[in-house]
């Protein structure tokens, strides 16, 4: 009797890590649809899940699987399930210690698994924080794969930074950072708050510290990524983590799904209609679109600065909007009517008025917008998915890295790629509008920005032959990575 298979893929709680992993089940179900004998599984927690299932085809086979989770448990508002609803940033480190309590009903779903099919083979697939699942694994005779949701350099630099907390061994504004050529060097502005002021004793290192450590000891790696794309990056992830094999797997962005695409659980603050119709009438390559992702925000004095810089400079802009840091949590009914406290008297109407600027609140279609061949430029916080949406439609960016491992990926699209050019770092430093003026001009109508686009292009058919499918010739990079995953469960 042939055994039956399931692959079993658990990521972090967190938006920017549910939607990857989704894409992975997904094509991994592509991968394997001719071997009956494999199923995929994706778990959760409830919410997590509802939101989940709208995002899969109808005909789609993959298991969306809810663990028992009790968010107030943890210090957490009730249905709070991911860092993208937490209402405060406070709750970010409860959302990180809540992901270990999972731990008993994670075990309890697999040895049910084992029980009611002895013939039963498992592998897991599990994000780079949730790594407590490698003993389990290892206990259990289960191969397990780690999959980081982010970019190759900007994995390797946040596990050198958690491992060795390099920072602490020298007083120097810049430093070498441990698996890394000599010549590579960050700036301590070129770090999260919670790694620059870790000591090692801290909470969050016993946690990321642990989990990057736990994960060292997997099978193999996957990463969201494509091979030609990051060289150096794939060289020092190999040498920070020592795991020999690492697949490249990504983009696990939609490529031409624009128009169906929607986002897990999210209410559009415009509609696509209005946000297309908008951009029809700009000119080819001349709108900047701003957007700090899901789960950033800046102060209310950047804010400030931002709009004076983006009137004066005559540019137009849609520009997603969420409260700044520091802001009460606001009602959906009178966010509008809110969110006009922190801009400058008027600035809603003169935008509207001379149509220079188009003003979403929280969501808008993303995919679209870069998309639309009027966007010229995309000022983000350079977070691994928006880079990787912005760069699979070529497009440049305008960076302000604000988080995690978003300093490594800016450092590595302006340094490497020549894709981005950095306009602020952090939310302690600070803005001036003129400065946003000089460099919207420069991004969008000056030879800086040619050049940036042309790169970006590049980058754009990099991407798509990675994921060249095999009706089209030569199966592309990252499609044979993915064979390679697949082949690797059905050895062993």
């Amino acid at each position: 009797m042939a055994s039956s298979r399931n692959i079993i893929l658990f990521p972090y709680l967190a938006q920017g890590h549910l939607i990857p992993f989704l894409h992975l089940a997904r094509l991994l179900e592509q991968q394997t649809h001719h071997l009956p004998s494999i199923s995929i599984t994706l778990l959760s927690t409830p919410v997590n899940i509802q939101n989940l299932h709208p995002l899969l085809p109808s005909t789609s086979k993959i298991h969306l699987h809810s663990l028992p989770f009790d968010p107030t448990a943890h210090g957490l508002p009730p249905h709070v399930e991911n860092t993208d609803s937490c209402p405060s940033p406070s709750h970010l480190g409860n959302m990180a210690f809540a992901s270990r309590s999972l731990q008993p009903q994670f075990e309890e779903f697999v040895t049910d698994q084992l029980r009611s099919d002895h013939n039963l083979k498992l592998y897991f697939i599990t994000d780079l924080f949730v790594c407590w699942t490698v003993p389990i694994a290892k206990k259990l005779s289960i191969p397990h794969v780690v999959f980081t949701t982010c970019g190759a350099l900007g994995t390797a630099a946040f596990l050198s930074m958690w491992l060795h907390l390099p920072h602490r061994q020298t007083d120097e504004e810049y430093f070498p950072v441990p698996g890394f050529p000599d010549s590579f060097r960050l700036h301590r502005s070129q770090m999260s708050y919670v790694n620059r002021v870790s000591d090692g004793t801290d909470e969050p290192f016993k946690f990321f510290n642990g989990q990057i450590r736990l994960s060292l000891q997997s099978d193999l790696m996957i990463c969201n990524t494509v091979k030609k794309l990051e060289p150096l990056g794939l060289k020092v992830l190999h040498n920070v983590t020592g795991i020999s094999t690492i697949y490249t797997i990504g983009p696990l962005v939609p490529l031409g799904e624009e128009k169906s695409y929607q986002r897990a659980g999210k209410k559009l603050g415009i509609k696509r209609e209005v946000c297309l119709r908008w951009l029809d009438m700009q000119a080819k390559h001349s709108v900047i679109y701003i957007c700090f992702g899901s789960q950033n925000t800046i102060t209310a004095g950047h804010m400030l600065a931002l709009t004076e810089g983006l009137e004066s400079s005559g540019i137009p802009f849609v520009w997603v909007i969420r409260p700044p840091i520091g802001a009460e949590e606001i009602n959906e009914f009178d966010e509008k009517q809110q969110m006009q406290k922190w801009l400058p008297q008027g600035f809603v109407e003169r935008m509207t008025g001379t149509k220079q600027g188009l003003l979403v609140w929280r969501w808008a279609p993303q995919l679209e917008i870069l998309t639309h061949n009027a966007t010229g430029a995309f000022l983000s916080h350079c977070g691994w998915n928006s880079v990787l949406e912005s760069m699979s439609r070529g497009v440049p960016l305008i960076g302000w890295p604000l988080a995690a491992e978003q300093f490594f990926n800016a450092k590595m699209l302006e340094e490497e790629l020549g894709v981005l050019v950095e306009i602020n770092r952090g939310i302690d430093c600070e803005l001036e509008s003129r400065e946003v003026e000089r460099v919207v001009k420069e991004v969008i109508s000056g030879e800086k920005g040619d050049e940036m686009r042309s790169k970006a292009s590049v980058c754009k058919e990099i991407i798509k032959n990675a994921m060249a499918n095999e009706d089209s010739g030569e199966k592309g990079s990252s499609l044979r990575s993915l064979h390679d995953l697949v082949d690797f469960f059905m050895k062993h």
